[in-house]
């Protein structure tokens, strides 16, 4: 059984994991998520985890290093596997990378490394898309390191947005896409790195 935790910050919805979850469940997969830290105490991803039966762990994140320092702790607990951040926009520091010694990884609303970077994220990203005229857009599952958005893609897709009208019609259309790939790009991971 492959134990993942996930990560998520500020007033995170939750809608990744909850596709994540039904992804393994519906392909019934030895994929369990062992639990979920939110940053916000009235964050909705809370009301998620209580609908799916995972543990949601509440850790405020106002000094990094004692906030690193719980996440260490309760994944060497739980004897987490992997680490997928959903919602996630704090950077992680590398001293935190080194000593957990499982990946991380995330999905990002765009096709990196065009649109990533510090404040590239949500709605900024596909705002920016559009004013790019772009046809294309999609989402990227990649490892993590101490830059943002910034570590080798492991999974990418792309999605036609030429009908889109404005930067909502395209984040509704990349959180589709989104919700079909990060499962699926988790599992054929843990399936390379442990299999």
């Amino acid at each position: 059984m492959f134990k993942i935790a996930v990560l998520t910050s500020g007033m995170s919805r939750g809608s990744n994991l909850k596709a994540m979850a039904e992804y393994f469940s519906q392909n019934n997969l030895p994929v369990l998520i062992s639990f979920v830290v939110r940053t916000r105490r009235e964050a909705p991803i809370a009301d998620v985890c209580q609908e799916l039966g995972i543990t949601c762990h509440h850790i405020p994140y106002k000094n990094q290093i004692q906030f690193e320092e719980n996440i260490l702790y309760l994944c060497q607990y739980h004897g987490i596997h992997l680490i997928a951040l959903a919602g996630f926009l704090k950077r992680l520091s590398a001293v935190f990378l080194r000593e957990l010694a499982v990946p991380v990884v995330n999905i990002h609303p765009a096709l990196l490394p065009q649109y990533g970077g510090k404040k590239m994220y949500g709605m900024a990203v596909h705002q920016t898309v559009f004013e790019h005229h772009d046809k294309e857009s999609g989402a990227t599952v990649h490892l993590v390191d101490s830059v943002y958005d910034n570590g080798p893609a492991i999974a990418q897709e792309k999605v036609d947005i030429s009908g889109c009208r404005s930067p909502q019609e395209i984040a509704d259309t990349v959180l589709k896409l989104e919700h079909q790939l990060y499962g699926k790009a988790i599992w054929e991971y843990l399936n390379r790195l442990y299999g």
